[in-house]
């Protein structure tokens, strides 16, 4: 029971904070060996912005070489921990970075770190454009940048 109650409880406190969402498609490549191979990313993810300039959130998405989407596929889910430069609402600029946990799944597995930086340009009080610039780094036989030019839509 007692599990049930910390979770209602989370909830709860998750609700009452500021969240924002966003969707984005990124050109990029994956680089290793002093190779780059063109990929294509799309996802979309939430933040619920956290006191003193902090947010936590998660995303969904999917990696592929250009002109191979199917088998070569990947499905992404990231965590991330941001840092907004610029708190509240007031300005129609917010600049943030942002890094964290990514796994890679298809018919297995790989973990991930990533990092980046960008912002969010709120055309309304509803919703903007979102820039961003994030590599997800693997460590395989020799480390290879997953880097990508996100450009998307962002929602509050």
């Amino acid at each position: 029971m007692k599990p049930v109650l910390l979770v209602l409880a989370f909830a709860a406190a998750a609700a009452a904070q500021s969240t924002s969402g966003y969707i984005f498609v990124a050109p990029g490549g994956a680089t290793g060996s002093a190779r780059t191979e063109a990929t294509l990313q799309a996802g979309g993810g939430v933040e619920v912005a956290l006191p003193k300039h902090f947010g936590a959130g998660v995303e969904l998405g999917a990696l592929s070489p250009i002109g191979s989407w199917g088998d070569a596929t990947l499905g992404v889910f990231s965590a991330s921990g941001y840092y907004h430069f610029i708190k509240g609402k007031k300005s129609n600029i917010d600049p943030f970075v942002d890094g964290g946990y990514t796994l890679f799944f298809h018919s297995g597995s790989a973990n991930l770190y990533h990092f980046g930086g960008g912002a969010n340009f709120w055309a309304s009080r509803h919703v903007g454009a979102r820039v961003e610039l994030r590599d997800q780094v693997a460590s395989f036989d020799g480390t290879i940048h997953y880097w990508g030019f996100r450009l998307g839509v962002a929602f509050r």
